[in-house]
């Protein structure tokens, strides 16, 4: 069976495009941009290598599920979550779910999804999809980065969900209790709003936030004694685009996706400054787009000397200035509304 009432639809990301889909079948009617806005999803870390982290890296949003949890917090939505210990049980509840019309929302290891093409999965526990239906024993999934509804086999479903290693999945999944007749934006919006400049200019450590861009910069410059050789050296540089564009982003890394909701929330709040703001941030993604076809083209040409590597730091710091101001501007702005 499928559940013929629920709507498909690509998202820019998939934990808020997971969302999005789950609340507009629950007859909720929210953009994507704004669930990411309402979250405070936007972020930025940098990681440095550790034990458990091969390589250093950088994040651009806040930890998954957190989204649905601000969500939950700011709102009368009713999430009913839940996750397992056997295999077996998370699967015949899963059935069970589904043979009541009510899709659900189950994190997996990316790489398991295999209606993507293979050279584009990764080992990752971060992805969400939805199942919205069963025919024999494959599954009906709606995957926000795929253009229709896919089927996966139960066993690779399994094996998604009970992935082992960073962030396991643990069989972890949602579906939605209830919605509310409306929500107050007008009262969230600021408070969202307010939450996201604190993750970016408030007091954070200093892999965080704009200091945190600041330290990727600055950072960047000791990559080449952290690599084996210039094949590995290329291969993490280049990966930098594959964070700001290629992991469900929606491009800039993230940074179109959140001036979406500034634009959205000028309308509702009649306010023409966010409007404004909604234009600088579109700029400030620019310059991060800028950044990925940077890493890009020096990655895949292995022009990756001091020079470039060091012409690449500044443009990231010209970022870290330009967000800095941008937030400052901003908390202005919103602290008269």
């Amino acid at each position: 069976m499928i559940i013929e009432s629920f709507k498909h639809n690509m998202a820019a990301h998939c934990e808020s495009g997971t969302l999005n889909a789950l609340l507009n079948y629950k007859g909720l009617e929210i953009t994507e941009p704004m669930i990411f806005g309402l979250g405070s999803a936007l972020y930025f870390g940098y990681l440095s290598r550790t034990p458990n982290l091969s390589f250093p890296m950088f994040i651009l949003r806040t930890k998954p599920g957190k989204i649905r949890k601000k969500i939950e917090k700011r709102t009368d939505i009713k999430f009913n979550t839940k996750q397992f210990k056997s295999q077996d049980e998370a699967e015949q509840e899963l059935d069970s779910l589904i043979a009541k019309n009510i899709p659900v929302a189950c994190k997996v290891d990316f790489y398991y999804m295999d209606y993507v093409p293979q050279w584009e999965r990764v080992h990752a526990n971060i992805h969400f999809i939805t199942v919205v239906g069963k025919e024999g024993d494959e599954y009906i999934v709606s995957d926000s980065y795929y253009p229709k509804l896919a089927r996966i086999h139960k066993d690779n479903l399994r094996k998604a969900r009970f992935a082992g290693g960073y962030l396991a999945p643990k069989g972890f999944r949602y579906y939605i209790e209830s919605v509310p007749e409306a929500i107050d934006y007008k009262k969230l919006i600021p408070i969202a709003i307010k939450n996201t400049i604190n993750n970016m200019i408030g007091v954070q450590p200093p892999f965080i936030g704009v200091r945190g861009i600041r330290t990727f910069a600055k950072k960047l410059q000791g990559w080449p004694k952290l690599t084996r050789d210039i094949d590995h050296l290329s291969h993490e540089v280049m990966k930098i685009n594959v964070f700001l564009e290629d992991q469900g982003t929606g491009g800039g890394g993230f940074r179109f996706l959140y001036a979406t909701f500034l634009r959205q929330a000028s309308e509702i709040l009649e306010n023409k400054q966010l409007d404004d703001m909604a234009k600088k941030m579109m700029e400030i993604g620019d310059g991060w787009r800028n950044i990925s076809y940077f890493a890009a083209k020096i990655g895949k040409n292995r022009e990756l000397g001091p020079e470039k590597l060091q012409e690449l730091g500044s443009m990231i710091n010209e970022r870290a200035d330009s967000e800095e101001a941008f937030y400052k501007d901003l908390r202005t702005v919103v602290s008269n509304i």
